[in-house]
């Protein structure tokens, strides 16, 4: 028998004892000392009844602890109480300790998982059915362009469509939604049921720069495919004219009433084989568009790099009548860029614009040089010109088209192809009859 059970057992003797004795003194005509005796029975019977509740005590306080999640709480031995009582406080402290360190490792990993969610590039939010927004991280404000959302209907005012496409898009599956700045994002919604409630969650993902490298690839492999092709069938004609021609100049002596036809088919010999080099040269030009290098990168000061471009450009815009002017704020931004290429975008998109200054009255050229949101380089380049035509406006970066009467078509899909090999875009801003700005974004 243990300490415990034999504790119990002489409680319960000297209840009864006294008890009995209690009933003797009665019988025998002590009333007095009956009545001294009720205390001492009730101090007993509350001693038991406190000893034996001693464990259900310490049960409802454990359950309590892990129903409202304190586990600090501890356990004392009861040595006094035996062995079975030390050991059952031992595992109540064993099990509290199991579920701290549970509870420990569950926050651990919630905040590694929201750390993620807070640092990459991919926007995440959730919501319930009624729209209220549960969980949005920094990239999902970033590409839609707020800094506050409580309710999916207060996307209406910067996105009228987008939160209509959250809510009606089925988990699992995808949507594109161009934004208003022009960047097209990868909509994938999923579900999950939380506490019986349904909740969507939704990731947001850019993929303006991989959609315009599809595109490059596009027209790189157009262009190989045509130069290659041309290039089959002029070549023979050229070599073929020239024989021709030297079959005319010296094997053919024509007669007298033929001299004129004569010399009408050297000159028609002259014209082909003109048109057809040419042509020849016409294609050579575009081969810089589909066997551009890689970029060499190296460390520019971007204040430096715009004033050796103005440098070499100053002098015909003088000449042209254009005012120029180059700021860079601050002065000390850096770039990792390769410096010949980066000059070559910066002169295409100069002389661009003083031809688009050719019948503006007062023209000027602005380049400006900042710092943007997220350590994003901007390189601005204004003119008061015209403007570019709405029609035009989604055209221009397509290899061969051109406005210019002389222009060959390849100078701003060349600059995009750099832009975009350096990591960054090339944009454009052009309201009508107020002037065009080309913005370069780079990412250091």
């Amino acid at each position: 028998m243990n300490r415990f059970s034999l504790n119990i057992l002489l409680r319960i003797v000297v209840l009864i004892v006294t008890i009995m004795a209690g009933c003797w003194l009665w019988w025998n005509g002590f009333p007095l000392v009956v009545i001294l005796l009720v205390p001492f029975l009730i101090a007993q019977i509350l001693n038991l009844y406190y000893y034996l509740n001693r464990v259900n005590r310490k049960l409802t306080l454990f359950l309590e602890a892990i129903r409202y999640e304190d586990f600090s709480i501890r356990f004392s031995a009861d040595n006094k109480l035996g062995k079975s009582f030390s050991a059952l406080n031992h595992q109540f402290n064993e099990v509290l300790e199991a579920f701290r360190q549970t509870r420990a490792e569950r926050e651990a990993n919630l905040k590694y998982i929201d750390t993620i969610i807070q640092h990459i590039s991919i926007g995440v939010l959730s919501f319930d059915s009624d729209g209220k927004i549960e969980l949005i991280n920094p990239a999902a404000f970033r590409l839609m362009g707020i800094y506050r959302l409580r309710y999916l209907d207060e996307l209406k005012n910067a996105h009228p469509d987008l939160a209509g496409l959250l809510m009606q898009l089925p988990a699992g599956h995808k949507s594109l939604y161009a934004t208003q700045n022009g960047q097209q994002l990868s909509i994938h919604a999923a579900t999950v049921r939380l506490q019986g409630r349904l909740v969507k969650l939704i990731s947001l993902q850019n993929i303006h720069a991989e959609l315009q490298q599809k595109e490059l690839e596009a027209w790189q492999n157009l262009t190989k495919i045509l130069r290659h092709e041309i290039m089959n069938s002029v070549t023979p004609i050229v070599s073929l004219i020239g024989t021709m021609q030297e079959i005319v100049q010296h094997d053919i002596q024509p007669a007298e009433d033929q001299v004129e036809a004569f010399e009408d088919l050297k000159e028609a010999l002259e014209t082909i084989e003109s048109r057809s080099k040419g042509i020849m040269n016409f294609v050579n030009a575009y081969r810089d568009y589909t066997t551009l290098p890689k970029p060499q990168f190296t460390t520019l000061n971007l204040k430096q790099l715009i004033q050796s471009v103005s440098s070499l450009l100053l002098a015909d815009m003088k000449a042209a009548g254009i005012s120029y002017r180059a700021h860079v704020s601050p002065d000390n931004i850096e770039i990792h860029a390769d410096e010949t290429q980066l000059q070559m975008v910066l002169i295409n998109l100069i002389k661009n614009a003083m031809d688009a200054l050719e019948h503006t009255d007062k023209p000027f050229i602005h380049v400006k040089g900042s710092l943007g949101n997220a350590q994003q380089i901007v390189i601005e380049i204004t003119d008061n010109g015209p403007g570019i035509e709405s029609e035009a406006m989604e055209k221009i970066f397509i290899p061969f088209f051109t406005t210019k009467k002389k222009g060959s078509g390849i100078g701003l899909s060349l600059s995009q192809q750099i832009i975009q090999s350096h990591g960054g875009q090339l944009k454009v801003v052009s309201p009508p009859a107020k002037g065009t700005t080309f913005y370069v974004l780079l990412t250091n």
